[in-house]
């Protein structure tokens, strides 16, 4: 089997403020009961332990939180893996333009070498800032900024770019050290919470009832129940890697041999999409923020390769003319970006 080949149950890695270890032999675990659960649910116990004590020491102010002088919106989740969390950001970020806002976007960057804080550019390398923040900046939308301590790169990013009056946290859910004053918590609609336990024995990185002290619950891709916002993903136009002036539709792809990969928290969700678009194809699942090698790629008889744009921004070193990107943008109920304005204005920012 090819590295990275795992398809039709792919490899997911933890991203919490506790647990930062490859947790992929768990995940088939995680959507029901096994014996497996009788040992690792103690650990469940005092992970979760963890998580409430923290988050009580920033609440009383024993940990200080820093406040930016502009709004933060945080856009993050309670479990481990993909569930629309960039492509919401964007959204928000176009929507937040549209109303006469200036957003800021900081993420962490994970899957980077950069600790300190610092701008990503379009031309910046996925393995210093990170697959997901070049995703964004490459978007053209505002600056994006990215920093292990979240609440320093906002402030070092205000400070290059004092027209921003909003700041964006992709992924900071956790990070209680950026204090925030709307949080967006995205659910993945088709997997929800899995068993319902917390790491390391289910998926979540903290409980369900969190979602009870969010601001705002979007559901992607799945039943919405009141007073949460729905979204989905939509995309059909593929650019070209190699020259991404060159967009076709799936019907190019419909006498080829294609082979389709994703290196993302979710990657059936991609395939699934694919399939929606009527592309037959020979499906590769990589763990989520994979870096990859030309090898991995190099699959026998293929004429096309369909990757995500997570992942493209990691092949463009070694890309032909086979290599073809789909973007995915999010569709999001419409009273979302209202809800967050009337959030946001009474800080004394009126909308156009």
């Amino acid at each position: 089997m090819r590295r990275g080949e795992i398809f039709p149950a792919p490899c997911i890695w933890a991203n919490s403020e506790f647990l930062e270890a490859p947790v992929h032999w768990l995940q088939h675990h995680w959507s029901r009961t096994t014996p497996l659960h009788l040992i690792l649910f103690p650990v469940s116990l005092l992970f979760r332990l963890l998580v409430a004590l923290r988050r009580a020491l920033y609440r009383i102010n024993i940990l200080s939180g820093h406040k930016l002088p502009v709004p933060v919106i945080v856009i993050g989740n309670i479990s481990v893996g993909g569930t629309g969390k960039t492509p919401l950001t964007l959204a928000l970020a176009q929507q937040l333009i549209q109303h006469g806002w200036h957003p800021l976007i900081v993420s962490r960057g994970y899957g980077g070498a950069a600790q300190q804080p610092q701008q990503v550019e379009t031309n910046s390398v996925a393995q210093q800032v990170g697959d997901e923040p070049l995703l964004m900046a490459r978007r053209n939308l505002c600056p994006v900024w990215i920093g292990k301590d979240r609440a320093a790169a906002a402030q070092a990013a205000l400070k290059n770019h004092p027209q921003c009056d909003v700041v964006l946290c992709d992924d900071g859910l956790q990070h209680y050290r950026l204090r925030r004053d709307v949080e967006v918590a995205v659910v993945d609609g088709m997997r929800g919470f899995g068993n319902g336990l917390m790491l390391p024995a289910g998926p979540l990185r903290e409980p369900v009832s969190r979602l009870h002290s969010v601001d705002a619950v979007v559901i992607n891709n799945g039943k919405t129940s009141t007073g949460q916002y729905a979204m989905r993903l939509s995309g059909e136009i593929f650019y070209n890697l190699l020259d991404p002036g060159e967009t076709v539709t799936a019907g190019h792809f419909h006498a080829l041999n294609n082979h389709a990969v994703a290196g993302i928290g979710h990657p059936q969700r991609y395939f699934e999409h694919l399939q929606a678009l009527g592309i037959s194809f020979t499906p590769h699942a990589f763990p989520d923020h994979h870096p990859y090698l030309e090898t991995d790629l190099a699959f026998s008889g293929c004429d096309a390769l369909l990757l995500t744009e997570k992942d493209a921004v990691k092949c463009a070193a070694f890309a032909d003319a086979r290599y073809w990107v789909l973007r995915v943008d999010a569709e999001i109920d419409s009273t979302l970006i209202d809800h967050i304005l009337r959030k946001i204005t009474p800080h004394g920012r009126k909308t156009a």
